[in-house]
């Protein structure tokens, strides 16, 4: 039980920490939003649960071709909010559209594995 605690209070600890850096400095957030922190500490958990290093190779590789589609939300977003859409709007919509890339790429990588 305690573990679960721990898991869950260092990913709130994380996003807070974001939110709060942001508030004074835009770039000093997204440095911290774009380390790899969450697939990190996930991996050190798989592999402390596991301790199966082929499962932390197939979850690396899996994260890999899955950060492309994520990146269509960083593109969407701003472009749609500088085109004066409000926040919720923009924000629903680029979700939608990362979600669709998600799909088309979980799709391919369908395909390619076989």
């Amino acid at each position: 039980m305690w573990y679960y605690i721990t898991k869950f209070a260092i990913s709130a600890t994380l996003i807070v920490a974001i939110s709060e850096l942001a508030k004074r400095s835009s770039m000093l957030g997204a440095v911290l939003a774009s380390l790899p922190i969450v697939s990190i500490i996930a991996m050190i958990w798989l592999y402390h649960e596991s301790g199966d290093t082929a499962k932390v190779i197939a979850l690396a590789s899996d994260i890999v071709w899955l950060v492309l589609p994520s990146l269509v939300l960083f593109i969407a977003l701003p472009i749609l909010l500088k085109h004066e859409f409000s926040f919720y709007l923009s924000l629903s919509i680029s979700i939608a559209l990362t979600v669709i890339a998600y799909l088309l790429m979980l799709g391919t990588i369908h395909l390619i594995r076989g």
